[in-house]
């Protein structure tokens, strides 16, 4: 998915917790008797995969599409918990976890094995950070806040028995519940004095009402809609049992799913204007800098500070600027505003059909995958990215699903590198390659978004070329301009993120930055600076991970000299998987 959209990630997050279950204290206390030490970490990360994967029905059931298999017995769906950790119960939780990780020789374990430890102990090293228990952290915001993200993950939670259908259900009860959590949460930040700001506040109560548009007509709700036509389309239920689950279902968003929006919403109302973040990023919050080096190591999966970062992109910035100046110097013609880039294709499939085949020049070949490019239902356009890839379940590696929202409208260029971002050799060839490695299954569960979104947008670069290799000149140039002003663009709204929250930039900062650069649309401006202040270390995702990809290129290509192979790097990166860079770098 691209920025500024809305979160495809699909593991529900385990909110303030940083990911770590209490349920590990289990380790500290039940020493393992295995004869190898193989035997040894693959039971605890198995056992550990367990307890973190039933942390909700959400994140287990888009992670498993069979739990029985591995052991995990039906229980009562729920959302998991909310829940503010007391900093030095935590500590105590973090150095039990570090007992049991330390207590395995690291050198007596497999490349496989060796690889899993050091993720995990640097995901502890992260949540041994001030910041990790901040706060500061989020779960709600107009743009990837939880209850944005609910409609998503309802609509889209596949029934593959009937059993996930009485767990959907049970959820849909759950709900009140949980929601009544997050809003304990946010009042608590309200005493804390870390509240969100108005602005934030009322993109969420206009979402919460349209949620709540079709209230009155709960048959013709996006949810019950969807739900219709997955019951429709599905043989678990005879027609007399389908209707009684519509029934249920119709009576469950009454009782409880819009219930619970619009108690989510009066609870915002009652708050607004008690929020203290107008003035700023987080550098100006207590803690706030603390946080934010906490979002850049375990999120972004960056050792960097904010001021290596800096002067990193502004170097970037500064080599594709000129590289743009340079192409519009040697084709004086060229406009991105005069041409619409339109390409040789007539459907999405065919672009994909392109890119599968184009991707052989520069990855390595993947046969035998099966996808399907979908459009979004009309009910759910509203609430959804441009376009996302859905991840399939661990255990299948099925279905690979490409969604396009049509109220986007993308066409040539735009479609053509979206396609290539979410599919090939973006998303979808990044998951599928990885899966078939056969990696634990706890890997799955800790995918730096700076390693995921990072690799999607690097792909882009390469994208942009195929797009063009059959046409003239001209247009060759033009694809490659449109690429850099692309990029561009997402380095600013990175050095924005990082002057509003290490710096404490505010709006006319914010704005003085942008209008060297020729932006001076100031609705525009303080859009992106509400955005920003929303979502930090965002685009850092993106634009630090794609340019750590390629720092990594530039490094490998300079140490292997003539014996360098770009499908080889490529190979070496997809078989690693999702990793925190400092350690893709160690294992490359």
């Amino acid at each position: 998915m691209k920025p500024a959209s809305l979160h495809r990630r699909i593991l529900f997050p385990l909110l303030l917790c940083g990911g770590l279950l209490f349920a590990l204290l289990f380790w500290y206390f039940s020493p393992f008797f295995s004869p190898g030490e193989n035997r040894r970490f693959s039971a605890y990360v198995e056992e550990r995969f367990h307890s973190e994967v039933t942390s909700s029905a959400i994140t287990l059931h888009y992670t498993l599409a069979d739990p029985a298999s591995r052991g995990i017995a039906p229980g009562t769906a729920s959302f998991g918990t909310v829940s503010i950790p007391d900093r030095t119960s935590y500590d105590a939780l973090l150095q039990s976890v570090e007992t049991t990780l330390t207590s395995f020789h690291r050198n007596r374990l497999s490349a496989e094995n060796q690889i899993t430890l050091d993720l995990l102990l640097y995901e502890l090293n992260c949540e041994k950070m001030p910041g990790s228990t901040s706060l500061l952290a989020e779960p709600l915001g107009p743009s990837l806040g939880i209850q944005a993200q609910l409609p998503i993950l309802l609509a889209e939670y596949p029934f593959r028995t009937q059993q996930d259908i009485a767990d959907y259900l049970h959820l849909l009860q759950d709900l009140p519940r949980y929601f009544s959590d997050l809003i304990a949460l946010e009042q608590e930040k309200s005493r804390q004095g870390v509240f969100q700001n108005d602005l934030a506040v009322d993109g969420i109560i206009r979402q919460c009402s349209a949620f709540l548009a079709d209230a009155d007509t709960p048959e013709s709700h996006l949810l019950h809609t969807v739900f219709q036509n997955k019951l429709q389309a599905s043989s678990l239920f005879s027609e007399a049992e389908r209707n009684l689950c519509l029934q249920t279902h119709e009576k469950l968003l009454i009782s409880c799913v819009f219930p619970a929006y619009r108690s989510l919403s009066d609870a915002l109302s009652s708050l607004r204007g008690k929020g203290t973040q107008n003035a700023g990023g987080l550098s100006r919050q207590e803690g706030g800098l603390s946080y934010y080096a906490y979002l850049l190591r375990s999120r972004v999966g960056v050792d960097a500070s904010p001021e290596e970062l800096t002067r990193l992109l502004t170097q970037q910035l500064a080599d594709q600027c000129a590289e743009m100046q340079i192409i519009l110097d040697q084709n004086p013609s060229l406009s991105l505003s005069e041409q619409a880039l339109v390409l040789p294709f007539s459907t999405p499939e065919e672009m994909l059909a392109d890119l599968q085949n184009a991707v052989s020049e520069d990855f390595p070949v993947l046969s035998g995958i099966a996808y399907e490019v979908k459009t979004v239902d009309d009910s759910l356009k509203d609430f959804l990215s441009p376009a996302f890839y859905l991840t399939p379940p661990a255990d299948v590696n099925s279905p690979n699903s490409i969604y396009l929202n049509p109220a986007d409208e993308m066409t040539g260029i735009e479609l053509y590198s979206t396609l290539a971002h979410e599919g090939f050799p973006g998303h979808l060839y990044q998951t599928v390659s990885f899966s078939r490695s056969d990696p634990l299954l706890i890997r799955h569960l800790y995918a730096p978004s700076g390693y995921v979104e990072g690799w999607a947008t690097y792909v882009e670069s390469y994208a942009c070329r195929y797009a063009a290799r059959n046409l003239d000149a001209n247009t060759q140039a033009l694809c490659r301009l449109w690429y850099l002003n692309r990029s561009v663009h997402l380095i600013l709204c990175s050095l924005l993120d990082l002057g509003i929250h290490s710096q404490g930039w505010l709006l006319a900062d914010a704005s003085a930055f942008l209008a060297q650069f020729g932006i001076t649309d100031a609705s525009a401006a303080a859009s992106l600076y509400q955005y920003i202040l929303e979502t930090p270390a965002n685009y850092l995702k993106y634009c630090v991970g794609s340019l750590s990809f390629s720092q990594l290129l530039s490094e490998v290509q300079k140490q292997e000299g003539d014996s360098f192979s770009l499908i080889g790097f490529h190979e070496k990166l997809l078989r690693l998987g999702p990793l925190p860079f400092p350690l893709v770098e160690k294992y490359l």
